[in-house]
């Protein structure tokens, strides 16, 4: 359903309203995805003023440093944002209890947290959002207890999967009746209204969110983004062992060519480089990665390549060193043009989006 409301600013916004707008309480159906060291205070309560959803990135902050990002974002918003988490962290659940104290909406999960303690956050108002790969887990997160979920199509960037958008998101949504929310391959009006059309509640947008003028990634990276074309990504396992979707660099193309044992060996000095970095203690590490290798079904050998994500991503994103770190990034990188702030972002993809909804009832006989 559309309609209007009036900004702070007086002007007058269109709106969508969907299962996930009434869910969490936002003015539009778009979710800015927690992408580890892009989505920060800055980016996440920007997209929340423009009314859509962000979600600050918690998988490479300690627990101090999450404490500290959410009451920086209470600082810059009044309005609902989530925090993305790893369930399987050996400290997951204190993270879930910060959550619950300092009254966070959504929390969002890129492995599907267990059942008590969806139970736990769900008893305390917030509302989960895990996000799935695959139809059988949206059913078994949904049973679980779980308030909605984004299905991530193999178009999206950083660790992705091999089925398109178009065949994922309808095989989940013939599969749960809870909200699913679309991502990967979104960047635009158009793909809201075809997200809705399939009965989708909203979309989820990473690399678009990284384009826009209140990303925290350097000017000189954010060039190298637009400067880039459809075919310009690699879905790679020499990253971290998982298929993870990045922009082509000489990097890239570097560990591409290279042995397992090669990228063994640099893993282990990143996990060094990791540790020291967060503070974190050996003993922490070890049972990060058994509690990984439980969850899920990595060999030892991925578990310890994993170690390169966090920080070949800042390599990259944060210190903009794009010839010692990676890029995650979706294919829309190649239709993405421009660095617009987050509200002219959204407030443009939803009058795009209702342009086309009103197109397509004039197509009814």
């Amino acid at each position: 359903m559309t309609g209007t409301s009036e900004r702070s600013d007086g002007a007058s916004a269109q709106r969508l309203r969907t299962p996930l707008t009434e869910l969490i309480g936002i003015e539009h159906p778009i979710v800015q995805t927690g992408m580890g060291w892009v989505s920060g205070p800055r980016l996440t309560a920007a997209t929340c003023n423009a009314g859509g959803l962000g979600i600050l990135a918690s998988a490479t902050m300690t627990y101090d440093e999450l404490e500290a990002a959410i009451k920086k974002t209470k600082q810059l918003t009044d309005k609902p944002f989530g925090v993305n988490m790893r369930a399987d962290a050996s400290d997951a659940a204190q993270r879930c209890a910060l959550l619950i104290r300092e009254g966070v909406k959504v929390a969002s999960f890129a492995l599907a947290p267990k059942k008590d303690l969806i139970a736990e956050l769900k008893d305390n108002g917030i509302v989960v959002v895990p996000s799935i790969g695959a139809a059988k887990h949206a059913v078994k997160v949904a049973s679980w207890g779980a308030d909605a979920v984004v299905v991530q199509g193999g178009e999206g960037g950083g660790h992705t999967g091999g089925v398109a958008t178009t065949l994922l998101l309808p095989s989940v949504l013939d599969a749960v009746d809870i909200p699913v929310i679309a991502g990967g391959g979104f960047f635009d009006g158009r793909g809201l209204a075809a997200a809705l059309s399939y009965g989708a509640a909203g979309i989820a947008m990473g690399t678009r969110f990284l384009l826009t003028s209140d990303s925290a990634v350097p000017d000189s990276v954010k060039q190298q983004y637009l400067a880039r074309g459809l075919q310009d990504t690699t879905v790679s396992v020499k990253v971290d062992g998982m298929p993870h979707r990045v922009l082509n660099t000489d990097l890239v193309n570097s560990l591409e060519k290279s042995s397992y044992a090669r990228g063994l060996v640099a893993a282990a000095k990143n996990a060094t480089k990791f540790r020291a970095m967060t503070g974190m203690k050996w003993s922490t590490l070890v049972k990060d990665g058994l509690a990984m290798k439980k969850s899920s079904d990595r060999t030892w050998q991925q578990i310890i390549m994993a170690a390169n994500t966090p920080m070949l991503l800042k390599a990259g994103l944060v210190e903009g060193n794009t010839d010692a770190g990676v890029l995650a990034s979706g294919q829309v990188v190649g239709m993405i043009e421009d660095l617009p702030s987050c509200q002219e972002l959204i407030d443009r993809i939803v009058a795009e989006a209702i342009e086309r909804i009103d197109a397509l009832s004039a197509v009814r006989v």
